[in-house]
């Protein structure tokens, strides 16, 4: 591993997290295709892609910020579990086991974040 982000255990469970919702958004329907689908899809690839572009070696305010933006995507993740829940899309164990992929990314988002400071 070459890059700095690689070897970052949130950066990895984000990488998971979308793996997750790829998944998910498989099992909705086509209507959903240019929305819903769409929408948590980009937001949980952006968790991972702000934690990595955030990590290239630029100061701890500026991968600050890009944490900060990671965590949106991930809380955006969340907002939309419930519209897909909300919609039927979903069941309750789907909406829960991606709901606690996003809360302990967020746990560590948080923490990392902190010892930037």
């Amino acid at each position: 591993m070459s890059f700095k982000f690689e070897k970052l255990k949130v950066w990895q469970k984000a990488v998971d997290l979308a793996g997750s919702v790829n998944e998910l958004t498989k099992t909705f329907p086509k209507e959903e295709l240019f929305v819903l689908s769409s929408q948590i899809k980009r937001a949980a690839d952006s968790v991972s892609l702000n934690i990595a572009e955030g990590s290239t070696g630029q100061s701890n305010a500026e991968f600050r910020k890009f944490l900060t933006y990671a965590l949106r995507s991930d809380i955006e993740v969340v907002g939309c579990l419930y519209l897909a829940k909300a919609r039927e899309l979903i069941n309750e164990e789907k909406f829960s086991n991606i709901y606690t992929q996003c809360e302990e990314i967020l746990v560590m988002i948080n923490a990392l974040r902190k010892s930037l400071e």
